[in-house]
C-alpha cells in the first residue's frame, strides 16, 4: 500500500494551529502511513517549536513537491517574511500568513501533486486578501472550479452534513431550495459510498423550523421545499428520510440509525455534533477531486502559546485523510474490476442495529 502525500497548511500563526501540527508530526507513526508536506513560514514553525520546548519534528526545506521524501517532514516555505507572533491576537498580518500557506498548498493540490490536504484553523475575519472569504470549504471548492461541495463533520459515532455553512441566520431560509438539498444529498450519498465504504447509505434530513413548522404554523419550508426534495432524491435511489425535528432527533439519539444527518444550517448540526465530538471530531469536504480534512475546532486564541491545546482532532484529521484516500482507491478498484456473481455467492446486506 503506497503512502499518500498529504499537504498541511499552517493555519493562523497566532493560534494553536502550529502547536497541534507539531504535536502530531513529532510521532513516527504519521510517517509510517504518509509523506507529510507542511506549507508554513519556517520562522513561525521554529518559534512554536521553541515555545513548546520540542526538538521534534525536524524538517527538510524543499522548494518543490517533487523533492518531497518519505519518512521525514518536508516543509515548503509559503512565506519567508519576518513575522512577529503574538499569541491570541487576531491580526491582518497573521491572516495574510495563513492565506499564503493555503494558497501555496492549493497550487500543488490543483496540479494533482497532493493526495490529500489538511488545513489548520484560520480566523476568517483576518483574511483580507480575498474579499468574501468565508472559510476553507468555500474557498477550496471555488479553487477547483466547482459549484457544490458538502461540509461533513464526523467521528466514530456520527456524521453531520450541512446544506448551508457560514451564513447569517437571517439568510438561511432564502439559501435553501429543493435543488440545493438534492445536490447536497447526491454528494452525501456518493461520498458515503466512495469515501466511507458504505454500500447502501441511509441519510436523515432535518427540518428547518421548530417542530418541523407544526404543519405550516411556524414556517412552510418543510412542506414547500424539504419534503419535495427528500421525495425526489429518494426517487433517484438516494436512501434518505425526513424531515425530522432537530431537537427530538438528537435528544432521542435517532442519529444512531443513520449513516449521516443532513442539517439545514451550521448551528443546527454542529451544536449537537460538537457536544458529542469536540475533542476528536474531523471536518471533511466531500465532493472534491482531492481529499480535504481539518480539525473541528478554531484558532483557540484563548489558549494559544500555553502548550495545552489537544492535538487529537488534528491528528484524527491527518489519519482521516489517509484513510479516505485509501478507501477511494479501493472503491475505484472494485468498480473497475467488480467480482462476478457465482452460484455459490450471495449479496451481503448491512443489518441495521436497533
Amino acid at each position: 500500500m503506497s503512502k499518500p502525500i498529504i499537504g498541511i497548511s499552517q493555519g493562523d500563526p497566532n493560534g494553536v494551529g502550529l502547536e497541534v501540527i507539531i504535536q502530531t508530526l513529532r510521532h513516527q507513526v504519521v510517517y509510517d502511513h504518509c509523506t507529510p508536506v507542511l506549507y508554513a513560514n519556517p520562522k513561525s514553525f521554529n518559534y512554536h517549536k521553541k515555545t513548546l520546548n520540542q526538538e521534534k519534528p525536524s524538517y527538510t526545506l524543499i522548494k518543490d513537491i517533487s523533492e518531497a521524501r518519505p519518512n521525514q517532514l518536508n516543509l515548503i516555505a509559503s512565506s519567508n517574511d519576518p513575522f512577529e507572533i503574538q499569541f491570541g491576537i487576531a491580526s491582518e498580518a497573521a491572516g495574510k500568513e495563513a492565506f499564503m500557506a493555503i494558497n501555496r498548498m492549493m497550487q500543488d493540490a490543483k496540479a494533482g501533486k497532493l493526495h490529500g490536504i489538511v488545513t489548520a484553523p484560520v480566523d476568517k475575519s483576518t483574511i483580507k486578501i480575498e474579499q468574501g472569504f468565508t472559510g476553507h470549504t468555500g474557498f477550496i471548492t471555488q479553487s477547483f472550479g466547482q459549484q457544490q461541495s458538502l461540509m461533513i463533520l464526523f467521528n466514530d459515532d456520527i456524521r453531520v452534513g450541512l446544506v448551508t455553512e457560514h451564513l447569517p441566520i437571517s439568510k438561511v431560509s432564502s439559501a435553501i431550495s429543493k435543488d440545493t438539498i438534492i445536490a447536497k444529498l447526491r454528494i452525501a450519498n456518493e461520498s458515503l459510498k466512495k469515501d466511507f465504504g458504505i454500500v447502501k447509505p441511509k441519510i436523515a434530513v432535518l427540518g428547518l423550523n421548530p417542530h418541523n413548522g407544526d404543519n405550516g404554523t411556524m414556517g412552510s419550508e418543510e412542506n414547500d421545499i424539504i419534503i419535495p426534495a427528500v421525495k425526489e432524491a429518494y426517487g433517484q435511489d438516494i436512501f434518505c428520510f425526513g424531515p425530522y425535528s432537530a431537537d427530538g432527533f438528537f435528544g432521542m439519539k435517532n442519529y444512531l440509525q443513520f449513516d449521516m444527518v443532513l442539517a439545514m444550517y451550521h448551528d443546527q448540526g454542529l451544536i449537537p455534533f460538537k457536544s458529542m465530538a469536540f475533542e476528536d471530531g474531523v471536518n471533511y469536504t466531500a465532493g472534491l477531486p482531492v481529499v480535504r480534512t481539518s480539525p473541528d475546532h478554531g484558532t483557540g486564541y484563548n489558549i494559544a502559546g500555553k502548550a495545552c491545546a489537544s492535538p487529537l482532532s488534528f491528528t484524527n484529521a491527518v489519519f482521516a485523510a489517509i484513510d479516505i484516500y485509501h478507501q477511494r482507491n479501493e472503491t475505484g478498484e472494485l468498480k473497475t474490476n467488480p467480482l462476478g456473481m457465482t452460484d455459490f455467492k450471495r449479496e451481503r446486506f448491512r443489518l441495521e442495529q436497533g
